[in-house]
């Protein structure tokens, strides 16, 4: 019953999330000037995979994605074969709006330059496991635009 209730806020915040970002709604907390460490996580991982360092990159993913895996390059593959090249070929990114879903999840806005300069959102969900953030899931969409 609680991974239900911890499902549905999740969606819920990433439902807001994407309300927020469409409307500016001032509610949701805004990028502050300095990287959070949940935010530190998601730059280095996002680094690994513009360096096509797959152990690394799956090093900041959640222990579900680790142990799910046989290896780094099966990681790497998977996630490269399932649409998730926009963020791997990116070129920038910026983090935006941010929610936490509670003490130890949080939701991540993340805009993504990506090749061609086309803009792409991702979502990062965020759980803080005993090494530290983790990377839960990502949900990615192209945003329309191009970046400059």
């Amino acid at each position: 019953m609680q991974a239900l209730l911890r499902s549905s806020r999740i969606w819920l915040a990433l439902i807001f999330l994407a309300v927020s970002a469409q409307l500016s709604a001032a509610s949701a907390q805004s990028a502050p000037a300095t990287e959070l460490a949940w935010q530190k996580v998601i730059t280095q991982q996002i680094q690994a995979f513009r360096d096509r360092d797959a152990k690394v990159a799956l090093s900041f993913a959640g222990a579900a994605f680790q142990t799910r895996f046989s290896s780094p390059e099966e990681f790497f593959a998977v996630i490269m074969g399932s649409g998730y090249a926009p963020i791997m070929e990116s070129q920038s990114h910026s983090f935006g709006l941010f929610q936490k879903i509670d003490d130890r999840t949080v939701a991540q806005l993340v805009r993504l330059v990506g090749v061609d300069q086309k803009l792409f959102e991702a979502v990062y969900v965020m759980g803080e496991e005993m090494v530290g953030w983790r990377v839960q899931g990502v949900r990615l969409a192209y945003s329309g635009g191009v970046g400059i």
